[in-house]
């Protein structure tokens, strides 16, 4: 007979809870909201109550793949494993772990595996050639953080349930989401603003679904963000409505800002964004006298040439305000697993450049290259090569600029393991490809994205459906990588791995004099763990010593593993709560306005005020689709899901566009259907991203039916934010014309 389950979804940062239809056969047959969720009180996206198509989705693999004689074709688990041991230890022994990059996926932020043991298997190869998604997408706010809390992870989130005037950027919340603001039913929490009488601004270059709900909508110009928030930053001072509030102790740098910005006066940057110069600041004017206000901005300033610049601008109108850390205005929210409260004290600050590519000199970025560097690492010969690769979770081929080049690149690799469900255009070029279980066969926790939870909370889903006998979850594959490249082979424990972060943490822990279990004994803390598997004593482990854990007994009350066990629709652990300065980290132990690194960036954005493109290139996103992937699921494919190119009316009638245009980049052309519409700012042209499912040896069978254009092969992967690496997506240069 049927039964239900309850499941946190796992396939965008909103994490709803989730009540799943398991049928006769074990098989998820049907998902809706969990009313009765501590966070997300039963809302569901399209995507979520698809949570079934996608666990059963036949083309998902069973089993893993071997390449034989050019072929990848099925193989046992241990025959997997070991074909992944000859070919990472042929390429270790020849040149070092040093030559085996690692490229991780935007799925790894949605699992346990992905955040627990990706890093693990970085640290046992010793390798500098990491590459992710991060540096396609959020890489500047990381940097933006870092320079200004001294805390490259301490993000800065919208408080959307008491702010009274919200600002978005660059973000289209009700498609997406949310994003760096985990926030279950964003739509409902903007209607909410809306009905206690809120104001909500966005500002877009195009008219979205957000923006449709706005009191007021400006449709900047692309890549316009930073000088936009600079003529705010300007009036803030000229009209003397700067109030710093209670930070005014913690804060340092004012004065250099003060300056840099008497270079944007709203006349100066109002031709450049395409906004009126009195429209600026009228919008000053509003944030700072609003009770509460918060700017936020996401994706579409963050994947621009200035994106790093855009990000701080957008913390600084925050902190000018008053409305840092403060409810109402952009908290940080308090993660149950990242550690008790310190006492505030200075840390060392936040610094990049550590190491550089070997091809063309990138700086290192929280301990990454960038994405766009991949390929000529690969390509180019010479001492540091890259030689081998693993991908975990991710397609970089559709989802980075230059994707030929990069396949091309693949293609050459001595050796190449993917962990992937799919059998899709980049783990195509693989030699094993180790696949994950279905969701539904996975515990879930939101480790990487409790760090932006909009409400404090912990919740925890054990898997649904028992393992298949014999097949591994991917915290085991990934904790067998780790062990094969130690030299420790395919049958070591896989509880090893475990053992060694646990042990090493503890002993860590009890040595701080500030730890809950400080001066205790490694040996008692770990007899204390739960029987289990690994993941659950490690998990178990960060929420005792966490903000709101039981410190090992020392506050009976606190979080444990089984607490969150017992609490199946999760435990709310109450609004966001002033943290500064406990969560500074800078050397001044203050918030540092003025980072040298930042301040040296404001020529060039100055220099930029006079440049006149054509056309300019931006994403979207639809509420059915994210990333490559989700293209694979009949119920959110094809209706208003498609790959278009959308162009204003005047933009389309004065080039004669009428079926397909041929939009020309930097890397190349591409034949698109047109869609006009009135809601896109003219001169601006949008294309999705994570379409162009047309390469051989793959099998996304339902993606391939409709597979659309890559717009990232426009792109030739050139154009960075040169502050965090992050390749320019939007406001990329483009050419539109007829297609014949």
């Amino acid at each position: 007979m049927t039964r239900t389950a309850l499941r946190i979804c796992p396939l965008c940062e909103a994490t709803c809870g989730m009540v799943l239809t398991i049928d006769d056969n074990d098989r998820v047959s049907a998902a809706r909201g969990d009313r009765d969720d501590v966070f997300s009180h039963g809302f569901i996206c399209p995507k979520g109550a698809s949570f079934g198509e996608l666990d059963n989705d036949p083309d998902r693999l069973q089993n893993p793949l071997v390449r034989r004689d050019g072929e990848l074709v099925e193989t046992t688990w241990a025959q997997a494993f070991a074909a992944a041991t000859e070919g990472l230890q042929r390429v270790i022994a020849g040149t070092g772990g040093a030559s085996v990059a690692v490229y991780l996926g935007n799925p790894n932020a949605h699992t346990i595996a992905g955040s627990l043991y990706g890093p693990v298997v970085i640290k046992s190869l010793g390798t500098k050639q990491v590459y992710s998604a991060s540096t396609l997408d959020q890489m500047p706010k990381h940097v933006a953080c870092g320079y200004l809390y001294g805390n490259p992870v301490a993000f800065t989130v919208p408080d959307l349930d008491r702010t009274d005037y919200l600002v978005i950027l660059g973000a289209n919340p009700l498609v997406s989401n949310g994003s760096l603001a985990t926030a279950a039913d964003f739509p409902g929490k903007i209607k909410a603003l809306r009905r206690r009488g809120g104001t909500l601004v966005v500002i877009d270059p195009s008219r979205t679904r957000t923006a449709e709900l706005a009191d007021r909508h400006l449709a900047v110009r692309p890549g316009s963000d930073a000088a936009l928030l600079f003529a705010i930053v300007h009036v803030l001072f000229d009209e003397d409505l700067v109030e710093l509030g209670r930070l005014a102790e913690h804060v340092t740098g004012l004065e250099r800002v003060r300056a840099a910005a008497a270079d944007f006066p709203p006349a100066a940057v109002a031709d450049h964004c395409g906004v009126d110069a009195d429209e600026i600041r009228t919008l000053a004017r509003e944030i700072a006298a609003a009770p509460s206000a918060a700017v936020y901005g996401r994706i579409g300033t963050s994947t621009v040439e200035f994106g790093t610049l855009t990000s701080w601008l957008v913390d600084v109108v925050n902190i000018l305000t008053g409305n840092l850390d403060r409810p109402g205005g952009v908290m940080f929210a308090s993660s149950p697993i990242a550690g008790a409260p310190r006492p505030a004290r200075p840390g060392r600050g936040f610094k990049t450049g550590r190491w550089h590519s070997r091809v063309s000199g990138h700086r290192e970025v929280l301990s990454e290259m960038p994405a766009v560097a991949l390929a000529e690492e690969i390509e180019t010969p010479g001492e540091g090569q890259i030689r081998a690769m693993i991908t975990i979770a991710g397609n970089p081929v559709l989802s980075a600029p230059a994707g030929a080049r990069l396949a091309d690149a693949l293609a050459g690799v001595e050796f190449m393991v993917s962990v992937d469900p799919y059998r899709n255009e980049t783990t195509r070029h693989a030699d094993v490809i180790l696949p994950p279980p279905p969701p539904s066969r996975a515990a879930h926790f939101d480790l990487a994205l409790s760090g932006a939870m909009v409400r404090n909370n912990a919740r925890f889903s054990p898997p649904v459906l028992p393992l298949a006998a014999g097949r591994p979850d991917e915290c085991e594959i990934l904790a067998r990588l780790a062990l094969i490249v130690l030299g420790l082979g395919p049958d070591a424990d896989s509880n090893l791995v475990d053992d060694q972060v646990i042990g090493s943490t503890l002993g860590k822990e009890v040595a701080d004099e500030y730890s809950p279990v400080a001066g205790r004994s490694v040996e008692e803390l770990t007899a204390m763990l739960p029987d289990g598997r690994g993941y659950e004593r490690r998990l178990d482990m960060m929420l005792r010593l966490g903000p709101f854990g039981d410190g090992f007994g020392t506050k009976p009350d606190g979080l444990t593993l089984q607490r969150l066990k017992d609490a199946p629709h999760g435990v709310d652990l109450g609004p966001l709560v002033p943290r500064i300065p406990e969560v500074l980290r800078t050397p001044s132990g203050t918030v540092e306005l003025d980072p040298e690194p930042i301040l040296a960036d404001i020529p060039r954005l100055l220099a930029a005020l006079t440049s006149e493109p054509g056309f300019l290139l931006i994403g979207r996103r639809h509420l059915r689709s994210n990333n490559s992937w989700m293209h694979n699921l009949p119920a959110l494919s094809g209706g208003s899901n498609r790959c278009t190119l959308q162009i204003h009316p005047d933009d389309a009638a004065r080039l004669g566009l009428d079926e397909l245009a041929v939009v020309t980049g930097p890397g190349g052309k591409l034949e698109v259907p047109v869609e006009i519409t009135d809601a896109i700012r003219p001169g601006v042209v949008s294309l999705p991203h994570g379409w162009g499912h047309t390469e051989p040896g793959t099998r996304m069978r339902v993606a391939a039916r409709n597979p659309g254009v890559n717009v990232n092969s426009l792109n030739d992967g050139t154009l960075l934010d040169p502050l965090s690496g992050t390749a320019v997506l939007n406001a990329l240069p483009v050419e539109v014309a007829r297609a014949g």
